[in-house]
């Protein structure tokens, strides 16, 4: 029965999820022509006639530069002549040839080749006319196929403790997804979101992993000491430290949003530190405690002294390898930033001043910090628990 129950959750926690990821509808079957037709570029629409958008899949059949065209899009750029086979929607089968335009940018140009599977863009118009645009590669096949074997590896390694996994992350995306984000765009305060929902993911993790019991509320102690203490080093530091919140780009483009909101973005920063250093605190709180559980297993009779000695024993070996992850973890995220701040010859008190590096410093920081008193923060309440309910 119970097993049951936890596949029930699963379902229903994949299908919420995945569900506030809805597509566009699709061009009636009505407006596809037949499979000799080609559907051209050339009638570009303006935005205010489209009656339809919609991504669709398609399949690189032929692709060739064209330089003769080259001056028709301005100076600098190339033209590659593709012709695509739709593979989805309504559109299936149909014969599509688009001027796909390179700009010499490699972090925007897609140069295709023959084979290449794409996500195309078709507009539909009021006249009949439309367009068909290059998007992106098709990526999502490999993501869903190892995301396949993720769960596999956790259901025949970890088998029961597999699948209460797998149950947890769930609750966790569905979280973040259908609560944090929207309760931000809704104008929440997204610190005390995030503090919210690291106490319900912390809750739900442990209990369902572990079960109820006296070491996973040592463990959900320590976990949520050291997020309280990374929230509040991240708080006054980064007050203290003028820190904007607007250290990349996808942080400058929340501006713009469609929603009529105002975002706290420094906020926002707080409130990333605090779920980001959340996963680690965890492993750390869940470690220390199991290991403290199976030394009183062993020894019954251990005195909580030596008990607290194990469990330090245990985190300082913990706390050495974990820190390292969060360091290296955010500095291999910006290793692009810090070859270009040396190619250019920046000076130190530049660079580490600039609030884009600082924010990174914070954030590592006070993850590792609050990573670091899990570890007597959980050895305590479990020396003192293990004592009081032997």
């Amino acid at each position: 029965m119970f097993k049951r129950l936890i596949v029930l959750v699963s379902i229903f926690l994949f299908l919420s999820t995945t569900s506030s990821f809805a597509t566009t509808d699709f061009v009636g079957a009505e407006d596809v022509t037949e499979q000799e037709d080609v559907i051209g570029q050339e009638d570009v629409i303006g935005q205010e006639d489209v009656i339809e958008q919609q991504d669709e899949r398609a399949v690189v059949e032929h692709a060739e530069m064209n330089p003769g065209r080259s001056e028709e899009f301005g100076p600098g750029t190339q033209v590659q002549e593709v012709r695509l086979r739709i593979t989805s929607g309504d559109l299936s089968g149909e014969i599509v040839e688009v001027d796909n335009i390179l700009m010499g940018n490699p972090m925007y140009d897609l140069e295709v080749e023959a084979g290449d599977r794409l996500i195309i863009g078709i507009e539909a118009a009021e006249d009949g006319d439309g367009e068909v645009f290059i998007k992106e590669y098709v990526r999502d096949t490999y993501l869903y196929g190892m995301i396949g074997v993720f769960l596999i590896l956790l259901l025949l390694i970890g088998r029961l403790k597999g699948l209460k996994s797998i149950i947890t992350l769930g609750l966790t995306i569905f979280l973040v997804v259908q609560v944090l984000i929207p309760g931000i765009l809704q104008g929440y305060s997204p610190i005390l979101l995030a503090v919210l929902i690291s106490g319900v993911v912390t809750f739900s993790t442990i209990f369902i992993i572990s079960g109820v019991n006296v070491k996973s509320i040592s463990a959900i102690i320590g976990i949520l000491g050291g997020i309280l203490i990374a929230g509040i080093i991240t708080l006054w530091v980064g007050s203290r430290m003028q820190l904007t919140g607007f250290s990349s780009q996808e942080a400058m483009m929340l501006l713009y949003i469609p929603q009529d909101v105002e975002l706290n973005i420094r906020g926002l920063l707080f409130a990333g530190i605090i779920i980001g250093a959340l996963g680690a605190v965890m492993d750390v709180g869940i470690s220390i405690a199991s290991a403290m559980q199976e030394v009183k297993l062993a020894n019954p009779e251990i005195k909580p002294r030596q008990l607290m000695n194990s469990g330090f024993n245990v985190g300082r070996d913990i706390m050495g390898t974990m820190s390292n992850t969060l360091i290296l973890a955010y500095t291999g995220s910006a290793i692009p930033l810090l070859i270009l701040f040396i190619a250019y010859n920046a000076s130190i008190v530049e660079v580490i001043n600039m609030d884009i590096i600082a924010t990174e410093v914070v954030r590592a920081l006070a993850g590792s910090i609050g990573l670091i008193m899990t570890v007597p923060i959980t050895v305590f309440a479990g020396a003192f628990l293990f004592e009081r309910f032997k």
